[in-house]
């Protein structure tokens, strides 16, 4: 009696491709475990990344405080210079909104130049200002204080 292999070649290629997927899942996943797993190291932040948030947040507070009108505020967050510049160009408004945009950050030894793009409207007896521009936040000391607005200042408006 003589078999044909026929029938073999046959289930042999209906099964081998299901082991080469089972296969292939096995090793995607094992890849998977032990490229994802692992004991994950926590990045330090460094200096000055704490430095330029701490910028961010101090533009924040200076923001809320002139919008405020919160003198104290204002003064507590300034050098001696920076408040007498801040309350020498600041006018009279009504109300105010005033949105700052952080796009650079410069820092030489204990000084740091904080450049933001603003956008505010005033009003003032029924009169509404929209102004824009960039300015540049000098900021100095340990926590840091605004010592100097540089270009166009966002505490002068509405001109």
């Amino acid at each position: 009696m003589s078999y044909s292999k026929a029938p073999c070649r046959v289930l042999k290629h209906a099964i081998f491709p299901s082991f080469r997927i089972l296969y292939f899942l096995a090793v995607s996943f094992l890849f998977l475990l032990f490229a994802c797993g692992g004991d994950k190291e926590a990045k330090k932040v460094s200096p000055e990344s704490l430095l330029a948030q701490e910028a961010f947040e101090l533009a924040e507070t200076l923001k809320s405080d002139y919008v405020s009108r919160d003198r104290a505020g204002l003064e507590k967050n300034a050098t001696e210079s920076g408040y007498k510049e801040l309350l020498g160009s600041m006018k009279s408004f009504d109300s105010a909104e005033l949105s700052f945009t952080p796009t650079w950050v410069e820092m030489q030894d204990s000084t740091v130049r904080l450049t933001v793009s603003w956008k505010g409207t005033w009003s003032m007896k029924g009169k509404t200002t929209e102004e824009r521009g960039i300015a540049v936040f000098v900021l100095e000391g340990t926590p840091l204080k605004l010592s100097q607005v540089q270009r166009a200042n966002p505490f002068r408006q509405p001109e």
